[in-house]
């Protein structure tokens, strides 16, 4: 009885400790939730509406702003460019920082922490200052106007992060396995591409959603890089959508709002992935 009483109590002054984060989770939702939810509907208005009527429902409903947008060949020409790019970069630093996780992880060799010290120091350099220099590196080798300039950089930039994340990852994976599969006579490659791989499938879900949305939102390395709007991406097509039409807002919401619906999407369905791989290396061994 002493039991059942006890039980009772808790939950009540559980609920009552809990209250005040879900309260916070609910304004930190309203906060990010607002603008976005403004955006989709001043889509759907037209710029008198707009100006008169700016947090109201539309009315009438203007649907040729999202249906104009959508019938242009140049929306979907830079959706396509930013899918490449992003899809890419995505397996470029996924690949490389696989393998170099691996050999910092598993491999004892001398001078393996300085170099992973190098890697972990490229966290701290702001791409702002590699700008010049990377601009005339990528003249001199000929990548302007070339999705390979946009691509090679970004994987580039993006190996510390990754490297990161897959060290202590493989590195929590236990010796014993290792052991296991070379008495099965599987050599290091071997192990790293049946055994450790496989397991390691979370944290490569999150460092590729990262890495994914990390390319799809850059927009300083683009505009750097080309200068023929052929291979333009989303976040620069929405430069110069807002450009051409700044005078319509109601159309330049209505494509900031298609600008940002596949990343959303794929985050959405990426995110049990993502959360689940950031705490994979938490809860292991």
């Amino acid at each position: 009885m002493s039991g059942r009483k006890t039980g009772r109590k808790a939950g009540p002054k559980s609920g009552a400790k809990s209250l005040p984060l879900h309260v916070i989770l609910v304004l930190v939702g309203a906060v990010m939730g607002l603008p976005l939810l403004y955006a989709v509907l001043s889509g759907f208005k037209s710029t008198d509406q707009l100006s008169r009527n700016p947090v109201g429902l539309p009315g009438p409903w203007v649907f040729s702003n999202y249906r104009g947008i959508l019938g242009s060949g140049d929306f979907w020409r830079l959706l396509g460019n930013s899918t490449l790019i992003a899809v890419a970069t995505t397996v470029l630093v996924v690949a490389v920082s696989a393998l170099a996780a691996f050999s910092f992880a598993r491999f004892a060799f001398r001078g393996r922490e300085f170099l992973f010290t190098l890697f972990t120091m490229g966290l701290m350099f702001p791409f702002a200052v590699a700008a010049l220099p990377l601009f005339l590196l990528l003249r001199s080798m000929g990548l302007l106007d070339n999705p390979l300039g946009v691509i090679l950089p970004q994987a580039a930039f993006g190996l510390p992060m990754t490297i990161i994340i897959l060290r202590g990852f493989f590195r929590q994976i236990p010796g014993e396995l290792e052991e296991a599969a070379t008495l099965d006579g599987c050599g290091p490659l071997g192990f790293f591409w049946r055994v450790l791989l496989p397991m390691a499938r979370p944290a490569l879900g999150t460092v590729s959603v990262l890495a994914v949305v990390t390319s799809w939102n850059n927009f300083f390395l683009p505009l750097l890089v080309f200068t023929d709007s052929t291979w333009w991406t989303l976040p620069l097509g929405v430069q110069q959508f807002q450009g051409q039409y700044s005078g319509d807002y109601a159309r330049v919401f209505a494509y900031l709002v298609l600008a940002m619906v596949p990343a959303l999407a794929f985050y959405s369905v990426a995110e049990r992935q993502l959360v689940g791989g950031l705490t994979a290396g938490a809860t292991k061994g």
